[in-house]
């Protein structure tokens, strides 16, 4: 009875191992190849459909590929432009699996299309791109140049059993020996710029002060000249009405003009006269007449 439990077993472990052999999942993102003995099944070795299949156990054995859309980036290639340019190059393509069996037995798998498709890329850019010019590369047939590279990538990918659906310059640069020398050429040409500049704006700035100094000297020659002419008309002003005074009051006159002197001469600083008391300097001290003697009476009318 244990011999017939145990055989039982045994057989049901086996049926069991044989149906999860026979079973495989495809998901949404992938499509399968059912090979026996390297060979597609004839009906069903190609599986697009997601869910659960089945396979003969031992004797068929299932490839997993991508559906999606993957992609190719090419490592910086220096490329010649038609007009003698070297540029420096970065580009990308994105392809799809369209034939799986071809795929698989040219290739192998995604690793080894990346590799073939890397070099198929890189091929179609210099021939391309050496057929343009920098600015035809850079600017103005840039659009154009990508969708010739992506033709010519796609002809070299169908042995592959892939299909080229977009090819894209990521980046143009000049080489950096070239870029740091045209920086240079740059970096000169705006410095002699800037030298031109400071010594045009240098040459204004002396124009303008050699101007003002001239302006401020004739100003000054002219505020000069006004003043000495007003002044002397003020000193003949100034004369004509002392002589005035002194013919209406001869007295008077000279009281004022010694009055004029002692403010001048006796100031509160230290002033020292050697001089004596009856000297003519001081004649308006002894007498308001300024006369040595008695002061005359006034005269009567």
């Amino acid at each position: 009875m244990r011999a017939v439990s145990f055989l039982l077993a045994i057989v049901a472990l086996i049926a069991l191992i044989a149906v999860g052999g026979a079973l495989f999942t495809v998901s949404q993102t992938e499509q399968a190849l059912v090979l026996r003995f390297g060979e597609p099944v004839v009906g069903r070795g190609l599986v697009t459909e997601p869910g659960l299949h089945y396979k003969l156990p031992i004797v068929e054995n299932v490839i997993y590929l991508d559906n999606r859309i993957l992609d190719v980036e090419s490592p910086s290639l220096e490329v010649l432009a038609s007009d003698n340019q070297r540029l420096e190059v970065d580009s990308f393509i994105r392809y799809r699996i369209v034939d799986p069996l071809r795929f698989y037995q040219s290739v192998g798998g995604i690793a080894g299309a990346n590799n073939q498709l890397a070099s198929v890329l890189n091929s179609a850019v210099r021939r391309v791109l050496s057929e343009a010019n920098q600015r035809e590369i850079v600017r103005d047939e840039r659009a154009a140049l990508m969708v010739k590279i992506k033709e010519q990538a796609n002809l070299e990918a169908r042995k592959f059993g892939v299909a080229v659906v977009d090819a894209r310059i990521r980046r143009v640069d000049l080489p950096q020996q070239i870029s740091e020398k045209v920086y240079g050429r740059m970096q000169t040409e705006r410095a002699r710029e800037a030298a031109e500049y400071r010594a045009q704006g240098a040459e204004q700035a002396q124009k303008i002060t050699a101007k003002a100094d001239r302006d401020v000297v004739v100003l000054k020659a002219e505020a000069q000249r006004e003043a000495d002419r007003i002044k002397g008309e003020g000193d003949a002003e100034r004369n004509r009405i002392f002589a005035e005074a002194f013919g209406k009051d001869a007295d008077f006159f000279s009281f004022y003009r010694s009055m004029q002197a002692y403010e001048s001469a006796l100031k509160t600083s230290d002033t020292r006269f050697v001089i004596g008391p009856r000297s003519e300097f001081f004649r308006f001290f002894g007498t308001a007449s300024g006369r040595n003697g008695e002061e005359p009476a006034p005269q009567k009318k």
